[in-house]
């Protein structure tokens, strides 16, 4: 195509993507799917509005390379380091695991020793692309697995680089084409890496300050594209994979003031160039091929993502994940990956392979990258509808006989109440109904027992009766006001201070006659907004009396209306008179004492 040809097929895709992927949202199929079904539209297959796809996807994949830069900037080198058991544990032996097993099943099908290991290895390896945009749609690439997900990646695309260099030699040929002995290969690749750490230490982030000096948005935007382009090219002329090299240079610059502005000038070309990338798998899949040889076809899938699904959600309960997280660990890997396209075109160019099982095999990676997203919306719905169990863990045995004061929950609020009574020597119970809370704080010391504390057997088991003082600081609204309802019926000396959330959550409390109700968010919010006014330029006694009126006018404000809480044209017209009165009494007072008020002028 030449000319308007481009402007017109532009046009195309970025009219595909703006019908099929808000579409593929709103039906809940997520947008990998949608771009795979425009590729699928526009390809060979549909109306060959694009006939030759594998161009297109060679350009798209510098996609991917964007994408392991932005997860390179998310990744200090420390955390890193702290990764490496699980990319060379977990991930090495992922890798070898399923490359050995489906080596064997093709050897027991009749395919060659040597033909077998590399169509094993090929499909071990998993989709970048695919698996972590799935993650990252989901919100899920900072949970366990998501963690661990990357780590298994990671090392996948590293096993890729050996695996591409042993293909040409496996099948009597020189490696690479070039004669160039290994021990050469492998020593480019190395210093490629010693370089890209070198100068991203020595370099990048003097090549950016000098650049955001300039104060022109366009020359930085330029220059991160440049960083990310010219890592992969330095890591591609080595014999490596594009993406290691810009994922190599976002890691050296996580550390960096510039990581966040990087990340925004980056986005937009990563999201454009990942969508392409999907849209250029989606023309690739021959579904002509598909509808001749059905049979085989969804079998080779469907063995695909069982084998390699069973292997990883035993390697996740090794890298003690739960039951719950290996199984989307499963469910996210069990594809192929867009390296097996690569590796299968050079074992037909080493003759180790034929034109027929190649094109066999590309259909099955293609079609289990398809099916991927939908695997993974299955497992979500089926945890969802399967929530896990709740633990059958006994309350324990309390030993503390005449605690002054009881804390229920011992999270983020509960352990800062029980540190000050420590210091202070006051004795106190801790409940809290979350087993791995309970298991967590006993790693460091801490003396806390596990149970609800809204049931009645166990407070009488912490002797409330004994107590002076109980404080109710779970985290959950229901849970919180249940508590604090059972213990003002069964134990009605006691005094009760009470976690709030919100208003609302306070007037029903405040219902229940609690001797103190705190809002959790008020006192943090008003320290933060005492140091803004003395950013704006107020003296700081004058913004702490500022913030101090501020808590009590507000304090009488929720007294005022709790009366009238359960209407809502009450609350919000005594809302909106407070929000002028508040006003008018700030104006007046720095009206009246506008020299001693130190506020800016």
């Amino acid at each position: 195509m030449h000319g308007a040809g481009y402007l017109e097929i532009a046009l195309v895709f970025l009219l595909a993507a703006v019908i099929a992927v808000p579409l593929f949202r709103k039906l809940g199929l997520g947008a990998v799917l949608g771009y795979l079904a425009a590729g699928v539209a526009l390809g060979p297959q549909g109306m060959q509005l694009v006939r030759d796809p594998q161009r297109i996807l060679g350009a798209s994949e510098f996609g991917v390379v964007m994408l392991l830069f932005i997860i390179g900037l998310e990744l200090s080198p420390a955390r890193l380091w702290v990764m490496r058991r699980k990319v060379f544990g977990v991930g090495g032996l992922q890798v070898l695991l399923t490359a050995a097993v489906f080596a064997g099943l093709l050897i027991a099908c009749g395919l060659g020793g040597k033909a077998a290991f590399v169509v094993g290895a090929g499909l071990a390896l998993s989709s970048t692309a695919v698996g972590l945009q799935l993650l990252a749609e989901r919100k899920e690439l900072t949970t366990d697995f998501g963690r661990l997900s990357f780590a298994i990646l990671l090392f996948q695309d590293l096993a890729a680089i050996p695996l591409l260099v042993a293909i040409p030699l496996l099948g009597g040929l020189k490696a690479a084409h070039t004669g160039v002995p290994m021990w050469q290969t492998a020593l480019q690749a190395l210093g490629a890496v010693v370089g890209v750490v070198v100068i991203g230490r020595l370099v990048l982030r003097q090549v950016f300050r000098v650049v955001a000096a300039t104060g022109m948005p366009e020359v930085f935007t330029a220059t991160s594209l440049l960083v990310v382009a010219g890592t992969a090219w330095l890591m591609q002329q080595a014999g490596l994979g594009m993406g290691l090299g810009a994922f190599l240079a976002g890691v050296l610059l996580a550390d960096s003031e510039f990581r966040h502005a990087l990340e925004a000038q980056i986005e937009p070309f990563k999201g454009l160039l990942l969508g392409l990338f999907f849209m250029a798998v989606g023309m690739s899949l021959d579904l002509h091929l598909v509808l001749r040889q059905p049979l085989p076809i969804v079998l080779g899938v469907a063995v695909l993502l069982a084998v390699k699904g069973a292997l990883l959600f035993v390697l996740g309960r090794i890298g003690k994940l739960r039951a719950r997280a290996a199984l989307m660990l499963a469910a996210a890997l069990a594809l192929g990956g867009e390296f097996a396209f690569v590796v299968f075109a050079q074992a037909l160019r080493a003759r180790l392979i034929d034109a027929a099982l190649h094109d066999e095999l590309v259909a099955v990676v293609g079609l289990s990258m398809a099916a991927t997203p939908l695997l993974v919306m299955a497992a979500s719905s089926w945890l969802a509808a399967h929530p896990a169990a709740k633990d059958k863990r006994a309350f324990d045995a309390i030993d503390n006989e005449n605690p002054r004061v009881i804390i229920a929950g011992f999270g983020r609020v509960g352990q800062i109440v029980g540190r000050v009574l420590l210091a202070q020597k006051i004795s106190f119970t801790a409940l809290e109904h979350s087993a791995e809370q309970v298991d967590f704080m006993r790693r460091f010391g801490n003396q806390i027992y596990f149970g609800d504390p809204s049931r009645a057997d166990l407070l009488r088991a912490a002797h409330a009766d004994r107590a002076e003082v109980f404080v109710v600081a779970t985290d959950d609204p229901e849970t919180n006001v249940r508590t604090a309802r059972l213990v003002k019926r069964l134990f009605p000396h006691l005094k009760v201070y009470a976690r709030a959330r919100n208003r609302q959550h306070a007037y029903k409390l405040m219902d229940l006659n609690v001797d103190g109700v705190v809002r959790e968010t008020l006192h943090g919010s008003l320290e933060l907004t005492r140091g803004v006014l003395e950013a704006l330029g107020f003296a700081p006694e004058v913004a702490a009396d500022r913030v101090e009126r501020f808590r009590a006018y507000d304090e009488k404000l929720l007294a005022e209306q709790y009366l009238v809480h359960d209407d809502e044209s009450a609350l919000i017209q005594t809302a909106q008179e407070a929000r002028r009165e508040l006003q008018d009494l700030f104006q007046a007072d720095a009206q009246s004492t506008p020299a001693a008020s130190g506020e800016p002028g």
